[in-house]
């Protein structure tokens, strides 16, 4: 890649101002792969300059100058899905197919979503007498996660393009290369100048720059909670618009009518994929007391059965998990859990026996987790299954709400009518139901710690819009 040293502002590749530089590791190899430049204050300055200016002309084009311009990234970035897969699989270490296929797919499953939502969504509608308008809230700050990078980058980046906001994007140092490739998809896509602009760099250095920033109208973080906390203090001083989309400690109730086999065989797979690098992860697996040894054999069964290893090998379900700082961070968790008494029933601390190196867990599986428990409690990010056995139902959802996180949750059950009555005593942004696959057209976004604003489809849309009334619009 010949862009890595240089940052995009203004329809342009540019020299960074500064001569910061940082490593991209690969976590299969634990070795460098990529030297990428570190941006500044400067830099941020620069790239918010350009998008201001860009705002004027791009705020006023039309629905469809917008939506011609979305379906020309759908060709550009059809062309280069797998090459993206294939750098996603050697930032993060994801396997290859997945990476290639759910991956980088979700760009062009979300690309073809927000298509559908601009075609159909009206801007203006009078309501009495007063035209409610909505319209670009301006210069967005963006910045995303490793886990899933371009799902998260273009779940920020094309409801914002089709708002017709101007944007600058600071995607995460741990997983850039795939942001770089994605912002060559949009400059052969013919993306005007200073409307997407990109720089590399921390969170403490970008991230803060981009959220004290006078002149960004609006901040959207995907991340942790405690980088949610960071850019909204940054973000007050300027009263901007902020949602985030944070952690979460999903629960997954099993009622007692399901197929037990079934349930808890794709509970425990859900909670495993992506090396359990997913903040939606199914990790709180809830089932009655008196299934417990039952779940636990089950899900042992399944936890066992996955391959983990190089990412390039076909066969391999689980690769790494990104770094070495994540990776003792889950051991830390797995040996707490073993100190305060869960019964481990598959996986462990350490790395598989077969692997020397590289940052690969696991799979883990804990039975008899009482509530209160650090694994119960902490967000992992790892393969790492906790099973809670409750009394009732009650007793369940009291269990599942038992969180300061709410972004997801999960319910099982053969009585659909009961399955929904559960959902909505679920204290979540989104429940999914007898494993459900994620909608694109429902909203994405959680309660609590979970975070504020929703993404995906229409929803996901109307973040990037202010709403204005003019009053006396339908006076004769």
């Amino acid at each position: 890649m010949s862009n890595l040293l240089k940052f995009y502002i203004d329809g342009q590749w540019v020299a960074p101002i500064g001569a910061g530089r940082i490593q991209v590791i690969n976590p299969a190899t634990e070795e460098s792969i990529a030297e990428i430049a570190a941006g500044g204050s400067a830099d941020v300055d620069r790239a918010v300059a350009a998008a201001r200016r860009a705002f004027v002309a791009f705020s006023v084009t039309s629905k469809d100058e917008r939506l011609t311009l979305l379906r020309r990234i759908l060709e550009v970035y059809q062309d280069h899905q797998m090459r993206i897969g294939d750098l996603i699989s050697s930032e993060m270490g994801a396997p290859i197919g997945f990476a290639r296929n759910a991956q980088a797919g979700t760009g062009q499953g979300h690309l073809k979503k927000m298509i559908e939502v601009l075609e159909a969504y009206t801007f203006e509608m009078l309501n009495g007498t007063t035209m409610v308008r909505r319209e670009p809230i301006g210069v967005a700050g963006l910045i995303t996660p490793w886990n899933w990078p371009i799902n998260q980058i273009v779940c920020k980046v094309l409801p914002a393009l089709a708002a017709g906001c101007t944007m600058v994007l600071k995607p995460s140092e741990l997983s850039p290369l795939s942001g770089i490739a994605f912002t060559e998809v949009l400059h052969e896509a013919g993306v005007p100048a200073g409307v997407f602009n990109l720089v590399n760099g921390s969170g403490e250095e970008v991230g803060e720059a981009l959220s004290a920033h006078p002149d960004v109208d609006m901040m959207s973080l995907t991340g942790s909670t405690r980088a949610g906390v960071a850019v909204s203090r940054a973000a007050a001083g300027t009263i901007k618009r902020v949602t985030l989309e944070l952690g979460g400690k999903a629960p997954n109730i099993l009622l007692p009518d399901v197929d037990f086999e079934d349930a808890v065989r794709r509970g425990t797979l859900a909670c495993m994929r992506n090396s359990g690098q997913s903040c939606s992860a199914p990790t709180r697996m809830l089932v009655p007391q008196s299934q417990m040894a039952r779940a636990a054999q089950i899900a042992a069964d399944a936890a066992n059965g996955l391959r983990v290893g190089d990412p390039n090998a076909p066969e391999t379900d689980l690769g790494p998990v990104i770094s070495k700082t994540q990776f003792e961070k889950i051991q830390a968790l797995i040996r707490s859990g073993i100190e305060q008494g869960a019964r481990l029933v598959a996986g462990g601390p350490g790395r598989p026996a077969d692997l020397s190196k590289g940052y690969y867990v696991r799979p883990t599986v804990f039975a008899d987790v009482k509530t209160g428990m650090r694994i119960e409690r902490e967000e992992i990010f790892g393969p790492v299954l906790s099973i809670v056995g409750y009394r009732d139902e009650d007793h369940a959802i009291e269990i599942a709400n038992d969180t300061v996180y709410g972004l997801t949750g999960y319910v099982q059950s053969r009585d659909l009518d009961r399955a929904r009555a559960v959902a909505r005593r679920i204290r979540a942004g989104s429940v999914l139901i007898n494993y459900a696959p994620v909608d694109s057209n429902g909203p994405f976004g959680g309660y609590k710690q979970s975070g504020n604003g929703r993404e995906y489809g229409i929803f996901g849309l109307e973040e990037f819009l202010e709403v204005k009334g003019m009053v006396g619009y339908g006076d004769s």
